[in-house]
């Protein structure tokens, strides 16, 4: 394994809580709404909008509203609703007539002015599916131009817990009490929890035993919990420091890392990741991305791959193992934790070169005779999308194949629009619905030169 030297360091999907994935995914409180009293409206709701939204219209005036459903008539509170805004904001707090795809909420604490993070919890869980495959073809059509069928397809196993006990790690906050919680959405208020339903079992398990719930915290303390769907030890992280008992671990050899293990093309890889750095947080999404990757790219046997945006080395790994020690496979990753991870988790691969620095910055200044061209480029960027500096560096490596793993429908759109400029043809796209109860929902696209 080649380690190159490190670069300065993009913003990774996987440095902030939620996401490669926000940056990781943007966390719920981070645009904030004024406080205001504002008034109820009545309104008859219209499609659904990226976003978690439906859109709705008062008086001539565009109004993004949440917890609601098409077709639905029910009474907003608005919660944004400058005269000079080009739309308003609001939530659906009474419902006057029901769509028959309402459900009673799985997590009524994220309700109307409840926390962010599970906007969708009023709707049933194939509608929900259906709800994103609208989102994920209006975004396709109306910015890349592209007429494609979607299918949101289900992780294993979500279905029989009805969308809920996915989430192998949850970032809470304490309040000005010391009390857990989650914030309001789009506000920095934080509402005190007792549970959280997203959590695998493990999850919850842990912060029973670390005493989350039932302790008391430095008001505006960030807590972590981890605990990998592998049965590997749990952890958990107090303003980024391990916990041990009543108090912060500062032993020089204080654990910070959880080990991940993931069946991917019949062999199992173990991956040893920082807790609080990005790792997918469904108890499904590894494998089954990393296995959907692995279809897509083919076979690459004795072929070069390119994997950008690499992480730990969820994909990395296994590519490495399909292009066999007289292939290559080339990693490049703009978070030097990450990077530091993918060190360990690829040693003796000698056939894996690790890049670190931002991407089209590495892949512009090492130039296309140091990296090489490609046969296939694999892409997982963080949720602005890959973008143009990237997508040309990309088209420069002349790879016959790309595979892009993306978890925005908009930026999905944006990069599918340059890479068509660039004489790429989407051949397959399959989404994966790893966020129940969310708007998010992972595609994986690929595409080929025409």
């Amino acid at each position: 394994m080649t380690q190159h030297p490190a670069r300065p360091a993009r913003p990774s999907r996987g440095s902030s809580p939620g996401s490669s994935r926000p940056a990781r995914r943007t966390r719920p409180g981070a645009e904030v709404d004024a406080p205001v009293d504002l008034p109820l409206v009545e309104v008859e709701v219209g499609p659904v909008a990226h976003g978690g939204h439906c859109v709705a219209r008062h008086e001539g005036r565009v109004i993004f509203v949440r917890h609601a459903l098409p077709g639905e008539r029910v009474r907003v509170r608005l919660t944004a609703a400058a005269p000079d805004a080009k739309f308003w904001r609001g939530d659906a707090v009474e419902v006057l007539e029901a769509s028959a795809d309402r459900v009673p909420s799985a997590w009524p604490e994220a309700g109307p002015g409840g926390v962010g993070g599970a906007e969708l919890a009023h709707v049933r869980l194939d509608a929900q599916r259906e709800w994103k495959r609208q989102v994920i073809e209006e975004q396709l059509r109306r910015i890349a131009h592209l007429e494609l069928p979607v299918m949101v397809e289900a992780a294993p196993g979500d279905d029989e817990r009805g969308g809920l006990a996915y989430r192998t790690r949850i970032e809470l906050v304490a309040d000005a009490e010391g009390r857990a919680g989650m914030r309001r959405y789009r506000s920095h208020d934080v509402v005190a929890l007792d549970a959280m339903p997203l959590a695998t079992e493990a999850v919850a398990a842990a912060a029973d035993a670390f005493g989350v719930f039932s302790g008391r915290w430095a008001a505006g303390a960030r807590l972590d919990v981890v605990a990998p769907e592998g049965g590997a030890d749990p952890i958990l992280l107090v303003d980024g420091e391990p916990w041990r008992g009543t108090r912060a671990d500062r032993r020089p050899n204080a654990r910070r890392t959880v080990v991940e293990t993931v069946a991917v093309g019949g062999a199992e890889h173990r991956f040893r990741v920082a807790a609080d750095g990005f790792w997918q947080v469904h108890r499904e999404a590894p494998a089954l991305l990393a296995q959907t990757v692995l279809d897509a790219v083919g076979d690459v046997l004795d072929a070069t791959v390119v994997d950008l945006f690499s992480g730990s080395g969820l994909f990395t790994a296994p590519l490495a193992a399909a292009t066999g020690t007289v292939g290559r496979v080339v990693s490049v990753e703009g978070d030097e934790r990450a990077v530091a991870s993918a060190r360990r988790n690829l040693h003796g691969q000698d056939h894996v070169e690790l890049w670190a620095g931002d991407v089209a910055r590495v892949l512009r200044e090492a130039g296309h005779g140091a990296v090489g061209g490609a046969d296939v480029v694999v892409l997982d960027p963080p949720r602005a999308g890959a973008g143009r500096p990237v997508v040309d560096q990309v088209v420069g490596l002349g790879p016959e194949r790309v595979v892009l793993v993306s978890c925005d429908p908009a930026a999905l759109a944006r990069d599918l629009g340059l890479f068509g400029e660039s004489g790429y043809e989407v051949r397959s796209l399959r989404a994966f619905d790893l966020f129940p109860m969310t708007h998010h929902v992972e595609c994986v696209t690929v595409l080929e030169r025409a």
